[in-house]
């Protein structure tokens, strides 16, 4: 009786098995191997299904007996065929989830390129037009020293003429920001040295910045990635941590390109940055782009210990 309800269950479990199996062929494009498989579990299903009947019988027959072992033999090759023949839907589901991440490495690329292009055409705008304005401004008022003879007409002359000089060197500042000519010009450690250069000037925070790269050239987009990571990284230092030392150091060797940052401020539960806030988009903007030039982008972090990152990429 056990093996009766154990027969009657498997027959139920294997139609089905058999039914989703060719509910799936469609969307396989009806390739070989799928419904080959497919039908191994409908034969199986009618195989059990004469066990049954001749269970109800009673008397085995032995022409049932050699369909039951010609069935079998039959579902062994369909299975074996099915395996063999189905390595080539995998190698397709391969190539297409290759495909998709080469797709939406070049949607990225193109996103960086256009953002960037953006950046120089922006600056350029801002330099090229309002610069040229300010130092039109600038000659105005120095022409008019002589002809200013009150100390207080003067004194308004002298604090004009510094506003100016301030809003000329900020236009300076910004235009370089979004599209630095030292990174386009010398490369990447020549920008990343400007730029904690001007940062150590503040005295916002201390930033030691070593390399062995000097005068050596990257592809530019690698160039741009690593240069814009740098940035955010010592962005969300000086906003976030409360670090007084940063130490950054670029080097390349044979292969590989290492870009290494630490700073000692107060450092954060990494497992945050599942929380879609600023501060975890700039880092998960950092990784993306890494990614898009083969690299890798690593962060550590430990509440109290600081906060460290390596990216690494090949030459």
């Amino acid at each position: 009786m056990v093996r009766l309800i154990a027969l009657i269950i498997s027959i139920v479990l294997q139609i089905i098995a058999a039914s989703i199996a060719l509910g799936f062929i469609k969307l396989t494009k009806y390739r070989l191997s799928w419904i080959l498989l497919s039908l191994s579990f409908a034969f199986m299903a009618a195989r059990n299904i004469i066990q049954l009947f001749e269970r109800f019988r009673g008397t085995p027959s032995y022409t049932w007996q050699m369909i039951d072992e010609w069935i079998g033999v039959l579902i062994a090759v369909m299975i074996i065929g099915g395996v063999i023949l189905i390595r080539e839907l995998f190698y397709s589901l391969k190539r297409a989830d290759t495909d998709r991440v080469r797709s939406e490495k070049r949607v990225i690329n193109a996103i960086i390129n256009t953002e960037e292009n953006e950046r120089k055409r922006f600056a350029k705008d801002l330099h090229d037009g309002l610069g040229p304005i300010l130092s039109t401004v600038k000659m105005s008022l120095s022409a008019l020293t002589d002809r200013i003879k009150d100390s207080s007409g003067s004194l308004i002359l002298s604090n004009t003429n510094h506003l100016v000089n301030e809003a000329i060197s900020t236009i300076k500042d910004i235009s370089n920001n979004l599209s630095p000519h030292v990174l386009s010009n010398f490369g990447l450690a020549s920008a990343i040295s400007a730029f904690t250069t001007k940062i150590n000037q503040t005295k916002a925070v201390e930033i030691d910045f070593k390399s062995n790269m000097e005068s050596q050239r990257l592809a530019n987009d690698k160039e741009v990635v690593v240069y814009r990571a740098v940035c955010e990284l010592i962005n969300n230092s000086i906003l976030h941590s409360g670090a007084s030392r940063i130490e950054i150091e670029l080097n390349k060797d044979e292969k590989f390109v290492t870009l290494q940052f630490y700073d000692n401020g107060r450092g954060f539960d990494t497992s945050s940055l599942s929380k879609e806030d600023r501060k975890g988009m700039g880092l998960s903007n950092i990784e993306t782009r890494v990614k898009t030039v083969e690299g890798v982008f690593i962060l550590e972090s430990i509440p109290g210990k600081g906060t460290s990152a390596l990216i690494k990429l090949v030459e």
